[in-house]
């Protein structure tokens, strides 16, 4: 039996959940915790990874228990969300996701706010960004840079 996940956890959808499974793996270190195909079928109903300490569930897309509607962010047209995955050291899990097959959006480069930080897209289109703090900022600190950034 699966363990009890306590917190926030993200659940998405894809349209190819063996293939994510094998992205997230191979690009972000993910540890396979559980996968349960759909019975009758090659889909994935459930699976879950493991991340950097945090835990991310997917599933195939079933649009037809969906009202006849896809919920891949492909079929959506994008997504208005973005995963963050906070590490010790960005450009070691950029590396490896770019290589992976991750689209860069937002290339990795240290922020105003004292972070090294990117953005990417996965082959399924969910977006996530990377983060690494290399300066503790003041709150003062972090507006100048806001203000210059956004002028």
């Amino acid at each position: 039996m699966e363990p009890t996940v306590i917190g926030i956890t993200p659940y998405l959808v894809v349209n190819d959940g063996k293939a994510a499974m094998e992205f997230y793996k191979k690009a972000l270190d993910g540890k396979e915790v559980a996968r349960h195909a759909a019975p009758n079928s090659d889909k994935l109903m459930h699976a879950r990874v493991e991340i950097h300490g945090s835990t991310v569930m997917f599933s195939d897309d079933f649009p037809e228990y969906m009202g006849g509607k896809s919920r891949t962010p492909q079929a959506l047209g994008g997504t208005p969300v973005t995963i963050h995955l906070q590490v010790e050291d960005a450009q070691a899990v950029w590396d490896k996701a770019v290589a992976a097959g991750a689209e860069v959006l937002m290339p990795l480069k240290e922020q105003f706010w004292g972070d090294i930080y990117g953005k990417f897209v996965d082959p399924f289109g969910h977006e996530w960004s990377i983060g690494q703090t290399v300066k503790k900022l003041s709150d003062s600190e972090v507006m100048a840079g806001a203000k210059a950034a956004f002028k």
